[in-house]
């Protein structure tokens, strides 16, 4: 009785530690603990910069969502970046940053403002073209209008930015 309890509690998981490397290495597709799945192929990528072509154009925005990407993709792949002409490359343009109005009050005065980022986003996979697409993509904040949006609103874009990066990524790599 005690050696079967043995080989359960010792042997079997030391056996399935030292065989599970060489069962991944089989695979075509490399995981990552963000639930990304690459093609195993991959080793590059690139992120072109993000022209701003909304109306109201907020000055920062387009290296912030520039960076931002570029910044994801270092931390949470193994891809090398590229200038351009990446095995994963993205593509993409602010299309609106809107400045809106919400809870009108009885005297006409707004009680929320909410900050809208709308873009586009054309994603190439040269391993698999079928992965391949273009896509558009809107987050928003809300705030108090009692306060200064000049304040906050860099805070409220890094949130924005990050949302919209999360979308960008799991659109791309963890096929939602």
């Amino acid at each position: 009785m005690k050696r079967v309890n043995l080989y359960r509690f010792l042997i079997f998981p030391a056996l399935v530690a030292l065989l599970l490397p060489f069962g991944l290495t089989s695979c075509k597709l490399s995981y990552s603990f963000t639930g990304a799945n690459i093609p195993a192929e991959a080793k590059t990528f690139s992120v072109k910069y993000f022209q701003n072509n909304a109306t109201l154009v907020q000055p920062t925005l387009s290296q912030k969502l520039t960076d931002q990407l570029k910044d994801r993709m270092l931390s949470q792949t193994n891809l090398i970046m590229l200038n351009s002409g990446g095995d994963m490359a993205f593509e993409g343009e602010i299309t609106d940053y809107t400045l809106q109005p919400l809870a009108i009050q009885e005297n006409e005065i707004a009680q929320l403002t909410q900050i809208t980022v709308r873009i586009r986003i054309k994603f190439y996979n040269k391993i698999n073209s079928e992965r391949n697409y273009e896509s558009q993509f809107s987050r928003f904040q809300q705030f108090s209008s009692s306060l200064n949006l000049s304040a906050i609103e860099d805070a409220l874009l890094d949130q924005i930015v990050d949302e919209l990066v999360d979308d960008i990524f799991n659109k791309s790599f963890v096929n939602w």
